[in-house]
């Protein structure tokens, strides 16, 4: 009975999102949204980032998730000292109503310490998901972003070395 009621809630989720073709963001102002951290505090981003830099890892689907670990594993793993938000944005109605179930179940699977660090986009998701592009949604999209909310590196292919090669560099040239 509970994998039925999970196909039937998977179903609706799906036959109620748009696609949107995927694009660059490279040089793009990052528009405004607003998020709940994961501690239940709301935030507005990017005004919410007060440091030079900031990496957003944004996610579609829960599969995102596999890809945001190893982007998470090879930051760690070559000491990139950058102030890094999983952003899982979710677009449509209904998902805004099972708001509870899916931050309650976020937080048996990330350590209380990284809470703050995880913002859902529930109302805007779909603003972002609009922004970048959301074919291919297991990947990640990779955006790191000045004070003002320019995208200075954006990558959205899913998780590769050269490609955190390329964003280590833009973050020492910053």
């Amino acid at each position: 009975m509970k994998l039925l009621s999970l196909l039937f809630i998977t179903a609706l989720l799906s036959a109620c999102s748009t696609t949107y073709p995927n694009k660059d963001v490279n040089g793009s102002i990052l528009p405004n949204m607003l998020g709940e951290t994961l501690e239940k505090e709301s935030v507005v981003i990017p005004a919410l980032f007060d440091t030079s830099l900031s990496l957003l890892l944004v996610g579609y689907k829960q599969d995102s998730q596999f890809d945001i670990d190893r982007w998470l594993i090879g930051l760690d793993m070559t000491e990139t000292n950058i102030a890094a938000y999983e952003l899982p944005a979710i677009q449509g109605m209904l998902p805004r109503m099972f708001e509870t179930q899916i931050n309650n179940g976020m937080r048996k699977g990330i350590p209380k310490e990284l809470w703050k660090g995880v913002i859902t986009l529930y109302e805007d998701g779909e603003t972002m998901q609009a922004f970048t592009g959301n074919e291919n949604a297991n990947n990640a999209r990779i955006i790191l972003i000045d004070d003002k909310g320019k995208v200075l590196y954006f990558y959205d292919r899913g998780f590769s070395v050269k490609a955190l090669n390329e964003l280590r560099a833009v973050i020492s040239n910053n």
